[in-house]
């Protein structure tokens, strides 16, 4: 039976559109709707023009009162009947509340080689740590940031004169070869890792 996929994202959704762009032919999984927090974000205007359909929960209005926002984003995603979420990009922390209830469906790619650099602004703190290489991993979501089964990584080596914005740039391709591997196994109901070396 094919799993329907819904996608999260906050900004450009270039991860997202390779995960829609994979999923055909033979795919256990087709993409049913594209999530976002922000009405402004350009992965919307590029999930429409792939004909998935889309919708916007700003989280703004709400304020620091995260259940709401969090139980607006679930009566959309209830209506979509997704068998997965995928987080692609999806800039807010989500409460343990929201991750129990899609805890063993929610995917998530985070850009460095976990359980190192939990969080934000990996790629700084990998050149800062004298790390000789990078990556990218996905993983299941669960209660714990940045902290579930790792389903997936892809590692790069770090050169001399790298900055943040080249070791980013050079990954970008990476994730988007990883994430739509690991979905395909994923949504075929394997939890092997898939693991890539640059």
């Amino acid at each position: 039976m094919t799993k329907r996929v819904a996608i999260l994202i906050s900004g450009g959704g270039s991860n997202m559109v390779t995960l829609v762009n994979s999923m055909t032919g033979d795919h256990p999984a087709r993409p049913v709707l594209v999530l976002s927090n922000d009405p402004n974000a350009g992965g919307l205007a590029k999930a429409r023009a792939l004909n998935v359909p889309t919708f916007a929960v700003d989280h703004k209005p709400f304020g620091k009162d995260r259940p709401a926002f969090e139980a607006a984003l679930q009566k959309a995603l209830e209506v979509a009947k997704p068998d997965i979420i995928c987080l692609a990009g999806f800039m807010r922390i989500l409460t343990p509340e929201f991750t129990r209830n899609w805890e063993g469906r929610m995917l998530n790619i985070h850009p460095s080689l976990l359980p190192k650099y939990k969080g934000l602004h990996t790629h700084v703190r990998a050149l800062e740590a004298g790390d000789t290489e990078h990556g990218c991993s996905v993983h299941e979501v669960t209660a714990e940031l940045d902290g579930g089964p790792i389903l997936g990584q892809a590692k790069i080596a770090i050169s001399a004169d790298d900055t943040a914005e080249t070791l980013a740039a050079r990954l970008l391709p990476f994730e988007h070869q990883l994430y739509p591997q690991v979905l395909q196994r994923y949504a075929a109901g394997d939890r092997t890792p898939v693991m890539i070396n640059g």
